[in-house]
């Protein structure tokens, strides 16, 4: 993979970033990209949300806030 017109203030953040973690461009470039790709983007996290389908709480808001706040007292 190779990555062209990097503005060059980003390219120095990633170089001098690179250094503090004692690696390689390189290196740092491929952990950074494995963690974006491991993490869902926006669209993803809601497709799984709505595959879920809707939550049974087994019994209504209004019962769950006064039984916790009851709780408290």
């Amino acid at each position: 993979m190779q990555i062209r017109d990097v503005p060059e203030d980003v390219h120095a953040v990633l170089k001098s970033r690179a250094a503090l973690a004692g690696v390689s461009l390189s290196e740092y470039v491929r952990g950074e990209l494995a963690r974006v790709a491991s993490r869902p983007t926006p669209e993803e996290l809601l497709a799984r949300i709505h595959a879920r389908g809707p939550a049974d709480l087994g019994e209504t808001p209004e019962a769950i806030i006064r039984r916790l706040r009851d709780a408290l007292e």
